[in-house]
Parts: structure tokens; sequence; C-alpha cells
């Protein structure tokens, strides 16, 4: 049997999994039951949804033709980041699930006002949809590679499945079929990681091949790392304040829970990362160049063996979808919360909000499908993306658990700022003729960004009147005041 009809068969029997999986889980009597799975999963599962949501669809594809290009170094473009990242939020776990809130706006809300909560939705809706759509650019690339269908059947196709489990099973569903999901693809990166090895005669053989191509520091670690700050602040800085990590973090049974979730993730980053990197510099030496599906893609495709070959392409698959159901699960999230509870309909019941987090998983999944037919670019929609919540939310978000003086109006500013700002840079990116006075995409406007909304932040802080005692009470709340 050939391996495009057999994985066909093995991924109708995997989707099928994943729905009886949803249905199982398709009881939800509360929003929190729906989104945060009563708060009742174990730190290690919660560990590995954490870490299925971010070493997925980029990791996969995107990371390892990057490594054969750039070498070790390209390490810094997703793994330092994700390092960083889980770093920070290590730190501020504790305090995020002592808070309780069932969405990141509504904590924003105890802490500030609705208008910065407000804010902070729109910041986390666009997020949601740019990162998931992402995901889907990157699937319907390897089925257009593997199947031989168009790009958009392709992106049709990945899109349905996500969200045919994911609309039954809420939070609960997408954690249990990312466990599914995460297993598939740590068999899949590591026997692509070793098939690599054989074939091209591991490390030594990449040097050599290196050194024959004058592609210096290929093999070190911080060969060009400037070249990559852009991503290791913006990429590193957003990840930080991603709505649907603290959605983990908020669903962990406590908050030690929460906090060795962190851990776990942290170390198991490591080596996942430079697997996915060394994968990449393998190929060096059997490719001459990136094939036009990707370096995986074209790696499983031509795999001699049937089963194997079909096996893995499932399990890049799972990889691929275990970040868009995350990415789009929370993004309904603040759709059904922090729209239409807060501002359309306060009174609905438990069951009505449900039905409205199942249409709006529908409406991410469709807007998202739609910006990833009109787009096809991976990296630089995902820079942008980060940018967004880099610029606007990180200040605001960050200072908030820390600092008691700051205030609303203060976090209002900034985040306003934020949004014009990366909104300007947005419009630049994609060939408006905008006057600029920096590189897009670069260190140096990530640092400006970030720099101008702290200074407006601190600034208009310190001209008015804070509010210290409902700031006291929060800081309090989360276990970040000293003293007390």
């Amino acid at each position: 049997m050939p391996s495009t009809t057999l994985s066909i068969l093995l991924m109708i029997l995997y989707v099928l999994l994943l729905i009886g999986l949803g249905l199982l889980n398709r009881k939800n009597a509360t929003s929190e039951s729906y989104f945060l799975a009563d708060r009742n999963m174990p730190a290690w599962l919660l560990s590995i949804t954490f870490i299925a949501s971010w070493w997925g669809g980029g990791s996969a594809i995107d990371l390892v033709d990057h490594a054969f290009t750039n070498g070790l170094s390209s390490f810094w473009v997703y793994g330092v980041p994700v390092l960083i990242a889980t770093a920070m939020m290590y730190l501020f776990s504790k305090a995020i699930r002592k808070i309780g809130t069932i969405s990141q706006p509504q904590l924003m809300e105890e802490r500030y006002n609705s208008t910065v909560a407000f804010l902070l939705t729109i910041f986390i809706v666009l997020f949601m949809v740019i990162g998931a759509a992402v995901q889907i650019i990157v699937v319907a690339r390897f089925f257009h590679s593997f199947y031989d269908v168009s790009y958009e059947m392709g992106a049709v196709i990945g899109t349905t499945i996500v969200l045919l489990y994911s609309l039954f099973g809420g939070f609960k569903g997408v954690v249990l079929t990312d466990l599914l999901q995460f297993v598939f693809f740590l068999i899949t990166g590591i026997l692509l990681c070793f098939m690599m090895y054989d074939q091209s005669g591991g490390l030594t053989a990449v040097e050599q091949h290196a050194i024959a191509n004058n592609q210096t520091g290929y093999t070190s670690f911080f060969s060009g790392v400037s070249d990559n700050l852009a991503y290791v602040i913006t990429f590193g800085t957003s990840w930080m304040i991603q709505a649907n990590i603290w959605q983990r973090i908020s669903a962990a049974k406590n908050p030690m829970d929460a906090k060795q979730m962190m851990m776990i993730s942290f170390f198991a980053f490591i080596p996942l990362y430079l697997m996915v990197t060394y994968t990449g510099m393998f190929a060096s030496v059997i490719y001459e160049s990136v094939p036009s599906g990707g370096i995986v893609p074209d790696m499983i495709r031509n795999i001699t063996h049937p089963v194997l070959s079909a096996t893995l392409f499932v399990g890049l698959s799972a990889a691929i979808m275990s970040t868009m159901d995350s990415l789009i699960n929370t993004g309904a999230l603040s759709l059904t919360v922090d729209i239409y509870k807060r501002y359309m309909n306060t009174d609905a019941s438990q069951e009505r909000l449900v039905v409205i987090g199942r249409v709006t998983t529908l409406m991410i999944g469709c807007v998202a499908l739609f910006i990833a037919l009109q787009i096809q670019s991976v990296l630089t929609i995902s820079w942008i993306a980060s940018d967004f919540l880099t610029t606007g939310a990180f200040v605001p978000l960050v200072l908030g658990f820390i600092w008691v003086r700051g205030t609303s109006r203060a976090a209002t500013y900034s985040m306003v700022f934020g949004l014009i700002f990366s909104s300007y840079n947005l419009f630049a990116a994609i060939g408006l003729p905008l006057p600029i006075y920096w590189e897009v995409a670069s260190p140096t406007q990530a640092i400006i960004g970030i720099l101008i909304s702290l200074f407006i932040y601190v600034s208009v802080s310190l001209m008015e009147k804070a509010d210290l005692q409902k700031a006291e009470v929060f800081i309090d709340r989360a276990g970040m005041l000293r003293g007390k």
C-alpha cells in the first residue's frame, strides 16, 4: 500500500480518535469547566499541553529550515525566546494562579479597570487569530507537499480537523488531545533527527561541510546572535504574557502546581529545541537547498517504508494541530468571557456561555483560515503578532504585579500607544508607503516600542494620584507585595 494512501487511513483513524476524546469531554456545565477544565489538571499534564503549544509547527518546519541555512545559532530564533519566556513565567506563575480569574483580561480588570481589560482583549484576539493563521499556513504547506493537494485545500482540511475536536471538548479536550499529539510528534522528532544524523555522518560531517562551503560560525551557538535579537526580544516578551499559557497556569490545581508546570517545561524545552535545530544542520549535508515544501515534509515523503512514512506524517501533523487548537481555544475564551459576557449579555447562564464558547471557537478558526489563505509567510507573521503583545501589553501586565504605583490611566495610554505603534509597523511591513525611521522587524523597532511604552506607563503613573488601596489588594492577593 502506498504511503500516501496509508497516511490517509491513519489520519482518518487519528481524527476519529481526537473527535472521540472531544465527545467524551463534551459535558461542560460552566465556562470555567469549558475553558479551565475545573482547575483539576495535574502539573505534568499541563506541562505537556504547554510544551505542545509552543513546540509545534514553527519548530517542526520553520526552525529546521532556518537551521539548515544558519546553523546552531538558529536556536536563538525560537529556543532562546521560549526559555526566557518560561523562566519569566516561572517567577510569576504562583501570582497568576493565586488571582484565580478565568481570563487574562478579567485579571487586569481587577488590577486596573474595564478599559484596560477591553484593550487587552483586543490584543489577545489579534494575537490568537494571527497565531492560528500561522499554524494553518504550516499545515497547508505540509498537506500540499505530501498529498499534492492545493495549498487552499490543505488549509481547509487542517483547520476542519482541529475545529471538529475542539468544538466539543473545550479546554479539557484540547489538553487530552495535546497529550496524544505530543507523544506522536516526540516520536517523529526523535526518528527524523536520528535518520538525518545517520545519513549525514554526524556533527563531524556537518563541520566539514560547513568549512567546505565557507559557512563561518555554522556550528557556533553565538554566531550572528545580533541578527536574531529582534526575535529574542519580541518573542520572549510576548510569549511570557501569552494568554493561552496563562490559561494553563490558571487551570492548575494550586499555585505550587503552576510553578512546577513551568519548571518541568523549561528543562524539557532545551533538548527538544536543540534536537530540531540539529536536524536542520544534519540536513545541510544531504540537501543542496531547502525544498519548496520544506525539509521535513520532503524527508517524510521520501521515506521508502510506507508505514514509517505515514506514521511520521501523522506525527508532524499532530504537532502543528496541537499549537493551532491552543490558540483557537484561547481566542474563543477572550471573545466569550471578555466580550460577550462582559458587554453583550452580562446575565448569560453558564450553559449559554458554553454554547457561545463553541460559536466563538468556530469564528476564530474561520477568520484564521481566511488570513492564512491570503498571506503565506510564517516567521514574519509570527513576529508581527508578537509585536502587538510586546509593545501593547507587556509593560502594564508585568508592572501591574510588582509596582503598586502603576495606574489605570497609565496602562490605558501605554496600550493605546502599543496598538498604534504595532499597527503602523504592520502596515509598513505589508508594503504601504509610510515613513519609517528603523528597520521593520528589527531589534531597534522592538526596543523603541517597549521603551516608549514603559516611559508612558511610568510617567503617567507618577503624574496622577494612584488608587493604592486597589493596587495593594491585588498585588497582596497575588503574593507579590513585600512586607505584608
